[in-house]
């Protein structure tokens, strides 16, 4: 993990969290649009870039689909656990340049990688449980 990487993530923990669900969903799905939009302009001239920008696109989609939050089809997985799997893809973001021994595309999966990262930092995964414990309070003071 880089150093900016790192200074992003100490930075959005102390950060207060104001990216909703729904807004989380919203911005992740541009971001896979976005993997598939470079998909398309790294074609010609860098093909290992555009393989990995669409592995990646595929699998922020997939993520989502899977997600358990406003936008999500399947709803398979909670919102806590899609956090660690954003956290897990920015750290990947930040390595695949070099995995994938790219020059100049590389600049793009760094970019990405502290988007996600900023994103995942700003973001309250624990709305859920709030809301959960506050309707059981209720439920449980109606019927008493």
């Amino acid at each position: 993990m880089t150093l900016v990487d790192t200074g992003v993530r100490a930075l959005a923990n102390k950060l207060p969290k104001v990216i909703s669900p729904r807004t989380h969903a919203i911005i992740d799905y541009a971001t896979a649009g976005s993997f598939f939009v470079a998909t398309a302009l790294f074609w010609k001239r860098h093909k290992r870039a555009a393989l990995g920008t669409l592995a990646c696109g595929l699998a922020g989609t997939t993520v989502a689909m899977l997600t358990d939050y406003p936008g999500g089809v399947f709803k398979v997985m909670d919102f806590p656990t899609h956090g660690r799997v954003d956290v897990g893809m920015a750290a990947g973001l930040e390595a695949l340049p070099r995995f994938l021994g790219l020059g100049a595309p590389g600049w793009f999966f760094r970019a990405k990688g502290l988007a996600i990262a900023a994103t995942t930092g700003l973001t309250d995964f624990n709305v859920h449980e709030r809301t959960e414990s506050r309707g059981r309070s209720r439920r449980v003071q109606d019927i008493a």
